[in-house]
């Protein structure tokens, strides 16, 4: 049988099926969840042992496509084959085209810009010298190129058989504990978010269903220590792969856990304040949504001595329309303790309403992935799209060790040159400050990045200086463009390290390299009734000032309190507790309505399987009279396990 015949032609349909599915779970939490990106069809073709081209690739991922289904992705498997030893051989034989037993640039250049995509010969090089230990410019294939191919393509069809058999058992493994759980919980009720008080009558075994609620109702942020420079002066004379999400497998049988409604968790009755919550995680989306407007933006958030701050965005929606808003983490984006970081979206109005409101809705519900979502219905109008991190997983450095990581160093002449790891950084910031995602940087993004970087927005003859030393498409910097920006800089500063430092340390990065003190995320818009909204970066910076001397915190506060369970604080007639949840995080809320300071002192030490966006599950807080205080963002440590919110609070 030819390699080209479907793979369901040789196998049992049923079993094809099967294996379509334990891979597609390796990177999905259910069938139901979407493929949503070429890369992410890409990687779930490769769990199945397929190794599309780039052309393949655009076969099945065009210019129209939003999404792809579980059963879009079985098509595509049965159409595309499983990448065999042959191909292998054949691949390597194609390379090696004197068989001499090496790899030569000249061969690998001459195979990567004859298909595909199309490499030019410095990254052909860079390829290379990435795995060419004896630094002669070649791949060494040993003496016996025939053995040593036929060797390695069956250590590779081995290993991806291996890894079949491995998502198989994970995914029968957990099948099996999914089964033990319902079987020991008993009653089966609809996927639930509960919060209760101690004033609140509780009942064990109580069945609820989770409610979505939504409410109805420029300045410029400079690093802590922003460089001397600028990119822009070093025409001046003064020069200046992300991981894999851990697999959550699914049953290998006809009926999915993820389609059976969960348990309703028992809360015990208990003097403290507590909350109950289940980890079940459900995003629904407008099922036409393929049909509506869609705008997108990257951005990112920026931990800065203790404060927030971050990409902040204008919406036009010069039509009345009915919006579904989403954001990510980006991948690859983790917190301090690698847990993904919690995303969220904040809609304001440009002026209060007729009460005074500023919040029109926010992100409540999420999926297992860590994306929020909101839908509601907007008047014509100008809207602030606020993102939103409630810092219980992305929080400040404690402290730094560890050897720092080299910049550059010179060449054989004695050029200073940038090295490879921080090229590497260089290449993920520009992805990270490419905000539109179409491969380049235009003149905005790059003020904002200059922005961030050294606090000094781009002027016109900074703007030439660039225009004069790089070369740009369409008048905007390539990716090339921006490495030769920084190689600049190292050049005309003579290898002091400096600023380059200052950049890295401003976008997020410690002394090896490693982002953790920002957190690139994905926002995306999508319209029904409006095809011309305008969704606009305007700053990256801390949250502004809003109509009525209002912060951000102010606002959120308020919506907070309106959603949450109430309970006053005993010993004061005028002090409220409000704890308010939704399917990602828990917030207590302190409403002093009294006309004094109060000191409170708060242990939430009791709670199950949280963390918090404090050091301490245990603090005092002092609340001025008449004031709001956010006393405490909460959300599951570990997010394949329930939580449990316990918390009591006692005057000083």
């Amino acid at each position: 049988m030819s390699r080209r015949s479907s793979r369901s032609s040789t196998m049992d349909q049923g079993e094809f099926i099967l294996e379509c599915k334990a891979a597609y779970l390796s990177m999905f939490d259910s069938i139901k969840e979407k493929i949503e990106s070429q890369d992410s069809l890409l990687e779930a073709l490769q769990q199945t042992g397929r190794n599309p081209s780039v052309k393949i690739l655009k076969k099945y991922w065009t210019n129209d496509t939003d999404e792809l289904s579980f059963d879009d992705f079985v098509d595509i498997c049965k159409k595309e084959p499983v990448t065999t030893s042959d191909d292998l051989m054949k691949a390597f034989r194609k390379i090696d085209i004197n068989g001499d037993g090496y790899i030569s640039l000249e061969e690998l250049h001459k195979i990567l810009t004859s298909k595909g995509e199309k490499k030019s010969k410095s990254e052909v090089k860079k390829m290379i010298d990435e795995v060419d230990e004896n630094k002669d410019g070649r791949l060494d294939y040993k003496e016996e190129p025939v053995l040593f191919y036929s060797e390695f393509c069956q250590m590779v069809m081995s290993t991806t058989e291996e890894s079949k058999k491995m998502q198989r058992k994970m995914m029968e493994r957990k099948e099996k504990k999914k089964r033990q759980d319902i079987e020991r919980r008993g009653d089966i009720s609809g996927s639930q978010v509960s919060v209760r008080s101690a004033a609140s009558s509780v009942k064990n075994q109580e069945k609820s269903s989770s409610k979505a609620n939504v409410e109805s109702g420029n300045g410029i942020g400079t690093p802590a220590g922003s460089r001397k420079s600028s990119l822009l002066s070093i025409g001046e004379g003064s020069p200046p792969i992300p991981a894999q999400r851990k697999s959550l497998l699914h049953t290998a049988s006809s009926s999915d856990p993820d389609d059976l409604p969960r348990p309703s968790p028992r809360v015990k009755k208990d003097k403290s304040r507590q909350g109950s919550v289940s980890r079940a995680h459900k995003l629904d989306e407008p099922k036409n949504l393929r049909e509506w407007t869609h705008t997108k933006s990257k951005g990112s958030f920026f931990m800065e001595d203790g404060s927030l701050i971050c990409h902040q965005y204008d919406f036009n929606l010069p039509d009345d329309s009915k919006i579904w808003i989403t954001i990510q983490p980006q991948k690859g984006s983790r917190g301090m303790d690698s847990s993904p970081v919690d995303t969220s979206v904040f809609i304001l109005r440009d002026r209060p309403d007729e009460d005074g409101n500023l919040l029109v809705a926010f992100t409540e519900h999420r999926d297992s992935r860590g994306k929020y979502g909101v839908s509601c219905d907007l008047s014509a109008g100008k809207y602030y799209i606020m993102p939103y991190t409630t810092g219980c997983r992305f929080k400040s450095r404690k402290s730094e060790s560890g050897k720092e990581a080299k910049l550059v160093s010179q060449d054989k002449g004695g050029k200073y040159v940038i090295t490879k790891s921080f090229r590497k950084v260089l290449e993920d910031i520009f992805d990270y400050s490419d905000l539109d995602g179409n491969g380049f940087m235009s003149r905005k993004e790059f003020n904002l990045f200059n922005i961030r970087t050294s606090g000094e927005e781009v002027a016109d003859e900074e703007w030439q200086v660039v225009e004069d030393r790089i070369d740009l498409e369409d008048g905007e910097i390539t990716k090339a463009g921006f490495l030769q920006l920084n190689e600049l800089e190292a050049e005309d500063s003579e290898g002091d390290t400096e600023d380059l430092w200052t950049t890295l340390v401003s976008m997020g990065y410690n002394k090896q390299l490693v982002m953790d003190q920002a957190c690139p995320f994905q926002l995306d818009v999508y319209t029904e009734d409006c095809d011309d909204a305008e969704l606009d970066v305007v700053r990256v910076d801390s949250y502004p000032t809003y109509p009525g001397d209002l912060s951000f915190d102010d606002i959120i506060s308020k919506s907070f309190i309106k959603h949450g369970e109430i309970s006053r604080v005993k010993g004061m007639k005028d002090l409220c507790m409000y704890t308010y949840t939704n399917e990602g995080w828990a917030t207590l809320v302190l409403d002093n309505k009294s006309h004094t300071r109060v000191r409170v002192e708060l242990d939430c030490s009791r709670s199950e399987n949280v963390t918090s966006n404090h050091d301490s599950l245990q603090r005092t807080l002092r609340v001025d009279p008449g004031s709001t205080v956010i006393a405490y963002h909460l959300m599951p440590e570990d997010d394949d396990r329930d939580w449990q919110v316990k918390c009591t609070e006692t005057i000083r």
